[in-house]
């Protein structure tokens, strides 16, 4: 059956178009995208011309996680801001309403963004290198990055980015159809759509689909165990190593961050770190050498970090784009620490993009940009020295 565009909207480039072949045009265009996680909506729509009310009833599904209090009230329990929702309202995020006192999302299947990435695009460096990932996006976060390159679908309301119906199944059909063996929760922040991403990743696991998340880790516990818990793989961007950071320029908190870190240790998922250095503000040898130190006694020192240059973006377009000695610096330091994978990232080129046995020293892994020329791991080993190499090689 062929639907128009979510918005109600015929635009030219999607014209005649059913759901589908709609989906496969916005993927055909984000395979050429940059280094970054970066997303653009499926087409370009001006603001002025996205219509006021739309039939949103079909992205309306009730939230999971929540509390019902007295009036009519609700209990936000899905991120550890825990608002408290009065009748009518909705939450930090801008993707939850209370309606009478039941609590529900509003972007279930209510895709803004979807592409074709390599797997090393979120980054995942241990994870089936060299495959692509059907990557998706609903609108939302629920914190707000001062350097987020994706303000324009996370820093808005459902209703103000166009978006298009797509279903579980339909996801986990579009990535067989593009031969990608994962489904990408990404871009925005998969944390305020966790009743999707995990119908999503059902639907994918029944069609022999993977699934990973690209998130900030700003959740409660026990949604994280429900929702990531049924992901194959885990990026978690930990922001800084600092509280007053996260205070300042995320508007959120370290710890719950570190606490979701070592429960995903203890569940046994597959992570990987993002450190995204930002000049004068996270960039300390002291930050440096705290964070490695809590990796390795926390995590252990197997769990890859990526330490990412950072480039001017949203309200942070005063700060230079991070020097790449200040990156060596940050990777020589967590070496120094004892950490096993440790690589510099948005640097194409840098011999740092590489995986190499922590024992013999041996390219394992080449990488030019983003795709992976070269892959000697065998059995998870590396071939010559027989040491383990800690990671998903292949599907």
């Amino acid at each position: 059956m062929s639907r128009k565009f979510g918005t109600g909207i015929e635009h030219p480039l999607t014209a005649g178009l059913g759901r589908r072949s709609f989906l496969k045009c916005g993927l055909a265009s984000g395979a050429v995208l940059g280094l970054c996680e970066f997303a653009k909506p499926l087409v370009a729509v001006p603001s002025w011309a996205v219509p006021q009310k739309q039939d949103d009833s079909r992205f309306v599904v009730e939230a999971k996680f929540y509390q019902k209090l007295p009036n009519k009230k609700v209990k936000c329990k899905l991120c550890p801001r825990e608002c408290t929702v009065g009748d009518r309202e909705r939450g930090y995020c801008g993707v939850r309403e209370n309606r009478g006192g039941t609590y529900f999302t509003l972007v279930h299947s209510r895709v803004c963004a979807a592409h074709i990435d390599p797997i090393e695009k979120k980054p995942l460096f241990h994870y089936l290198p060299g495959t692509l990932a059907f990557s998706l996006a609903t609108a939302g976060c629920n914190v707000n990055c001062k350097f987020c390159q994706n303000w324009d679908i996370s820093q808005v309301r459902p209703e103000q980015v166009p978006a298009e119906y797509a279903p579980p199944k339909l996801v986990a059909e579009l990535a067989q159809q593009n031969h990608c063996p994962t489904i990408a929760f990404t871009y925005s922040e998969p944390v305020v759509f966790s009743e999707y991403l995990m119908d999503a990743a059902d639907a994918g696991h029944a069609a022999g689909i993977r699934s990973v998340v690209v998130s900030n880790g700003y959740i409660q516990e026990e949604a994280l165990k429900a929702a990531y818990g049924k992901m194959d793989a885990v990026k978690i961007d930990l922001k800084a190593f600092s509280e007053s950071y996260y205070k300042d320029v995320v508007v959120g908190e370290l710890k719950p961050v570190l606490d979701t870190l070592i429960t995903l240790r203890k569940m046994g998922k597959w992570t990987e770190i993002v450190y995204l250095v930002v000049p004068t503000l996270n960039d300390s040898d002291s930050e440096f050498h705290g964070l490695a130190r809590w990796i390795k006694i926390n995590l252990g020192v197997d769990v890859p970090v990526h330490f990412t240059q950072f480039h001017p973006e949203y309200l942070l377009k005063n700060l230079p784009i991070t020097p790449v000695p200040t990156l060596e610096r940050a990777k020589a330091i967590a070496d120094a620490e004892g950490l096993h994978y440790v690589y510099i990232g948005n640097v194409p080129g840098h011999p740092a993009q590489n995986t190499y046995c922590p024992k013999c020293r041996h390219l394992l892994v080449e990488r030019v940009g983003l795709t992976a020329t070269q892959m000697l791991i065998r059995k998870g080993h590396c071939p010559f020295c027989q040491q383990p190499i800690p990671g998903v090689w292949h599907a």
